[in-house]
């Protein structure tokens, strides 16, 4: 089975998917390695991964590439950021193309003008509604594989206001989007309103700090979300865990014991050394191998 029909069958099951956010080979490997079902390719990590702040500095290839790397590292699916859909519906139907070559599960598109912004931060600009619904009924027809899941992604609740995401959301489904991305609500009760407005499958996005309260994943399931993407989650972590082995080193002069205790091949082991080792002999020929002994 392939990822774009595993993360269907996901979507088609009882529940909400959750999928924490990876920015490359190894955190989503970590994610998959947790027992997560799905890894979401978080743009936000993405970007401060290559030196940039999430302010859509980074290139359609540069995404997919990432994109790319990161599916080489799992056997579950991987769904993407794909922000704006790097320019107009021409740009979009090549944007789709080049994650589902990939091998990318499915990709979310924006309402925001380029170069957006967090999706989390103050002072977003939309395009038209009918420009952003050009463009996902251009990643609709774009796609080769029926299973490629297109999720629409409206900003317009910071601009417009919850009744306008709403029904964005609505129009965008209607377009033939697989599923709908509200993004920031700003109260519980928004929270808890959106899959009951909005008339087909809902992601959540869960930020710590950003403009969403903080919510039990439990209860976004029993809201009725099928799936919660944890962007920051991971390169937030991994800053803190940075700056904290970095003041200890300054401080003490002396390399800091890795968290556990982890050795070095401990840490090439969670990528996979072990399984790789077995190929440095497994296809010599055992006989030559032993007199040379």
């Amino acid at each position: 089975m392939n990822q774009t029909t595993k993360l269907r069958a996901l979507l088609r099951s009882d529940g909400m998917v959750t999928a924490p956010g990876a920015y490359d080979g190894l955190t989503a490997m970590l994610v998959a390695q947790a027992g997560f079902p799905a890894v979401y390719m978080t743009g936000a990590g993405t970007s401060v991964a290559h030196g940039y702040p999430d302010f859509g500095l980074l290139t359609e290839t540069e995404m997919v590439a990432n994109a790319a790397r990161m599916v080489r590292a799992i056997d579950v699916p991987l769904v993407a950021d794909a922000d704006t859909g790097y320019g107009n519906e021409l740009n979009v139907i090549r944007t789709v193309q080049d994650y589902e070559r990939a091998g990318v599960a499915g990709i979310h598109i924006e309402d925001q003008v380029s170069p957006k912004r967090c999706g989390h931060l103050d002072d977003k600009e939309l395009v038209p509604r009918e420009d952003w619904i050009a463009k996902i009924r251009a990643a609709v027809d774009a796609r080769r594989d029926p299973d490629f899941v297109v999720i629409a992604r409206t900003d317009s609740r910071a601009v417009i206001g919850f009744e306008e995401a709403v029904s964005r959301s609505n129009a965008a489904l209607e377009a033939g989007a697989d599923m709908a991305f509200l993004e920031a609500p700003q109260t519980l009760e928004e929270v808890a309103a959106v899959p009951k407005l909005v008339r087909g499958p809902c992601l959540l996005n869960v930020v710590w700090g950003g403009k969403t309260p903080d919510i039990d994943l439990r209860d976004a399931e029993k809201f009725g979300y099928k799936l919660a993407i944890v962007p920051g989650l991971l390169f937030k972590a991994t800053i803190g865990a940075c700056d904290d082995a970095l003041a200890a080193l300054k401080a003490t002069h002396k390399h800091p014991e890795p968290r556990r205790g982890m050795t070095v091949r401990d840490a090439f082991n969670r990528a996979g050394a072990s399984e790789w080792d077995v190929f440095r002999t497994k296809y010599r020929d055992v006989t030559i191998a032993k007199a040379a002994e």
